[in-house]
């Protein structure tokens, strides 16, 4: 199975981030990516029955991550002092060897 598309446009939601927080740094905005790994979320109900067996087969029965968990990022994110910028935070379960794996895993 192919992720050619999702890899290029995670690169691009990365670069455009950067890009974005370079030009409104001086306004004191903070532009952040949480990139999650292999979540636990209502996603995997939106996807066709082969995408959902290659995950799966891909994944194992690995723990996911729960939604909770990234939502506890993004809180720490947004409630750091004026003058800190954190740009990335990659989160995944600690079992995930590849972060080339669709955040909508079953």
């Amino acid at each position: 199975m192919g992720s050619g598309v999702y890899s290029a446009t995670k690169h691009a939601v990365g670069a455009f981030s950067e890009s974005l927080r370079q030009e409104l740094f001086a306004r004191h905005v903070r532009v952040s990516l949480v990139e999650p790994g292999a979540t636990d979320t209502e996603l995997r109900s939106h996807n066709r029955p082969e995408f959902v067996s290659a995950l799966m087969a891909r994944l194992g029965d690995i723990k996911r991550l729960e939604s909770e968990e990234i939502a506890d990022a993004v809180c720490y994110l947004v409630t750091r002092e004026r003058h800190v910028a954190i740009n990335e935070i990659l989160i995944r379960p600690t079992q995930q060897a590849s972060p080339n794996i669709s955040p909508s895993c079953p």
